[in-house]
């Protein structure tokens, strides 16, 4: 490792003994204990690694010694077969810490917000975007989250203008962050008469799960109406004003929450979606404050950048941002092979930042 690296290595190790020391004594007050335990606790398993990293580096220099001058033949074979599986575990733990080095998105475990619209292609496109929200629906329940559906605009044939979930568990936001963008299918569509392939496309967006204390919103910027909830065609779905649309006055922002029938859930379910919005709309602006490291990352962010195609009659899945395509379209759209292409775009990601903090 480079020196500059070492001396930052050095330095984390004095300020988790400083830390230790601080929590041992006594007269510290309730908000500065808490913020010098999580200070020490973030700290602990990168000073861990390193330590574990020095301990194989100075075992390493002793066997070198002993393979080097010992005149026992058989203890220098034993140091040389235990110097060469040590030199083969070094690099990982290299790789460890430099891992823990890099810097956190402090929106990595939070739940997150979902939401599916159809784009250009009609029909098909709402079949589309239905798909797609299914498939993440299949995708959480194989990694044990909750899907909770907040809103679904249905058409009538089965296909989804927009839909909405909230999903709970560990690592969602980390997880699920690169999926938003424009996701395009090519298929052909069961009404075309003729068999020629279509392309249509569905946007997804993934907003990391808003607290209250996030985010403050006054009731004076906001515009709030209440109406009869309504299904396909117009058709009632129940007899009361119980949907809510939420207007977000500064920003013009607007949600319709109709999925539950009472009125008071809908209200709930909409500033949910809303906080999180304006929560996403904060995160984008510090993304752009941030404009040389976003060059280094995988994903812009921006809505409307085509992230992936999904080729039906060539059973093929494409993401752009790292060229990888995988001949199984029906394992990703049930969810089951959705993490072949996340665990290659998070790769993708972390090598991108390695490469930014690395002294040049």
């Amino acid at each position: 490792m480079e020196a500059s690296l070492e001396a930052h290595l050095d330095q984390l190790i004095r300020r988790h003994a400083e830390l230790r020391d601080a929590l041992a004594g006594t007269g510290l007050a309730g908000a500065d204990f808490a913020k010098l335990s999580k200070e020490y606790s973030d700290l602990t398993p990168i000073v861990d690694g390193i330590e574990k990293l020095r301990r194989a580096r100075d075992e390493l220099s002793s066997l070198a010694d002993i393979a080097g001058s010992s005149e026992d033949r058989d203890l220098q074979q034993l140091a040389e077969d235990e110097l060469h599986v040590l030199r083969e575990r070094l690099p990982g733990l290299e790789q460890q810490v430099k891992l823990a080095l890099l810097p956190k998105d402090v929106d990595d475990q939070r739940n997150a917000i979902l939401e599916v619209r159809a784009g250009t292609g009609g029909d098909e496109a709402a079949l589309f975007a239905a798909e797609l929200f299914r498939m993440y629906q299949r995708y959480a329940a194989l990694r044990g989250w909750r899907f909770e559906i907040l809103d679904l605009s249905e058409t009538g044939l089965g296909g989804f203008k927009e839909a909405s979930a909230l999903i709970s568990g560990r690592n969602v936001f980390a997880r699920l962050k690169f999926e938003s963008g424009v996701h395009r299918v090519q298929r052909v569509p069961e009404t075309e008469a003729g068999g020629r392939t279509h392309t249509s496309a569905a946007t997804v967006a993934v907003l990391p799960e808003a607290e209250d204390v996030d985010i403050r919103i006054d009731e004076r910027d906001l515009r709030i109406d209440v109406f009869r909830a309504s299904g396909p065609g117009g058709q009632s779905v129940n007899t009361t004003d119980s949907a809510v649309r939420i207007t977000h006055i500064p920003t013009g922002l607007v949600v319709i929450q109709q999925d539950e029938k009472s009125q008071h859930k809908n209200k709930a379910k909409a500033l949910k979606v809303l906080r999180s919005r304006l929560y996403d709309m904060e995160r984008q602006a510090r993304d752009d404050a941030r404009a040389a490291e976003r060059k280094s990352q995988v994903g812009s962010g921006d809505r409307s950048e085509r992230i992936r195609t999904y080729n039906f009659p060539q059973g093929r899945v494409t993401d752009h941002r790292i060229n990888l395509t995988l001949y199984k379209v029906d394992k990703v759209m049930s969810g089951e092979a959705l993490d072949e292409i996340i665990d290659a775009i998070l790769a993708e990601d972390q090598a991108a930042r390695f490469a930014a903090v690395e002294p040049g």
